[in-house]
């Protein structure tokens, strides 16, 4: 259900996300195509007219359940967020022709006290309007790098001895690079040994081969690998870009390229590229555990936490149904996989699946 005409097209509702501040390549139709595949069907509900305010929702009923789950990933977006916006998108979700759904989960990337929740202003509007405090599903905080700076503040924003490390990769021969034709096989390689070595989920190689497919058609997908001076590539970032913004929501480094420092070169490279292709920021995607924050607190930007995730219940039975059903599948998933409880310490901010749920809880 779309309430805004002009945005009813997919052209339109992909410009509307890439031009807005807070939109989110997960807003994207792109997006959508992509979990397709995984069973989920999508819908668009918009309200607010000359200042809209809309999500793309990603919708799926798991088996044997009545109800479907819908999340609206990164959403919604808006272009005013006031009391009467939030009220009059919730009455739009609340009539919306969705089918027979339990509850509307939401995590737009809005700073928690920042600019548009003084104070938990925004939330409190949220909760007045019948939202929820809910699980987090995307990471609930980010470090983000402003890239209006020149090249050489960005160096000098680096901690010492990560500057150190960058410079010992390139004496250590190591190069970045895009590979020639298909790089999905090399990039899973290194993403598989990651997550068995850290211990976190991630999909099947083909997932991967979607979300690059339906990017880099438009121009907006790049996966970067550090290579070794014998030319094997050793650590790997996967980058998707929406507008003005780079984010970097899957990567992973061999035993090898730690030693060599590969992933210091690596990240560096990926900052200065995306400044030199005129993005505006560049977004670290997550500071799961200690360790992954102080890493990538090294390469300067700031901390950014998000006001979390919301639902708009419909149902209390299907909800609570659904989140009993979902934690028993992501535990036999782990168990399946010879992994730890869910937020075992090795999990890692720059793995984080974004395809709904982190690398625990997935939402496809």
């Amino acid at each position: 259900m779309t309430r805004t005409p002009a945005l009813a097209e997919p052209a339109a509702w992909d410009a509307f996300v890439a031009e807005n501040e807070l939109g989110s390549y997960l807003q994207r139709t792109a997006w959508a195509r992509v979990k397709a595949a995984n069973g989920w069907t999508s819908a668009r509900v918009v309200a607010g007219g000359a200042t809209p305010i809309g999500a793309q929702i990603l919708l799926r009923r798991p088996r044997l359940l009545p109800w479907a789950f819908a999340y609206a990933p990164r959403g919604p977006v808006a272009g005013a967020w006031t009391a009467e916006s939030l009220g009059a998108f919730t009455d739009a979700l609340r009539s919306a022709r969705l089918g027979r759904i339990s509850h509307v989960r939401i995590d737009p990337e809005v700073e928690r006290d920042g600019p548009l929740d003084p104070d938990g202003s925004l939330r409190a509007i949220l909760a007045g309007a019948g939202w929820r405090p809910a699980p987090p599903i995307q990471p609930p905080s980010t470090r983000v790098i402003d890239l209006a700076a020149d090249e050489d503040a960005l160096w000098s924003d680096l901690r010492k001895k990560w500057r150190q490390y960058v410079n010992k990769a390139r004496s250590n021969g190591v190069t970045i690079a895009e590979l020639p034709g298909d790089p999905i096989g090399q990039f899973y390689a290194i993403y598989r040994e990651t997550a068995s070595r850290a211990g976190f989920l991630i999909r099947v190689e083909q997932a991967y081969r979607d979300v690059w497919e339906a990017y880099r058609s438009t121009g907006d997908a790049t996966i970067l690998f550090a290579i070794d001076a014998a030319g094997t590539p050793q650590a790997a970032l996967f980058l998707v870009r929406n507008g003005r913004r780079v984010v970097e929501p899957y990567g992973g480094m061999t035993v090898a390229g730690g030693v060599l420092r590969a992933n210091y070169l690596l990240k560096w490279e990926a900052i200065r590229r995306a400044r030199a292709a005129g993005a505006a920021t560049y977004d670290l995607w997550g500071l799961a555990h200690p360790g992954i924050a102080h890493f990538k607190t090294g390469f300067g930007g700031r901390e950014v936490r998000f006001i979390g995730a919301w639902d708009l219940v419909l149902s209390r039975l299907g909800r609570r149904t659904y989140l009993t059903a979902q934690g028993l599948r992501v535990g036999l998933a782990r168990r399946r996989a010879g992994l730890a409880a869910a937020g075992a310490p090795g999990l890692s901010g720059a793995d984080v699946d974004a395809s709904g749920t982190g690398a625990d809880i997935e939402a496809g």
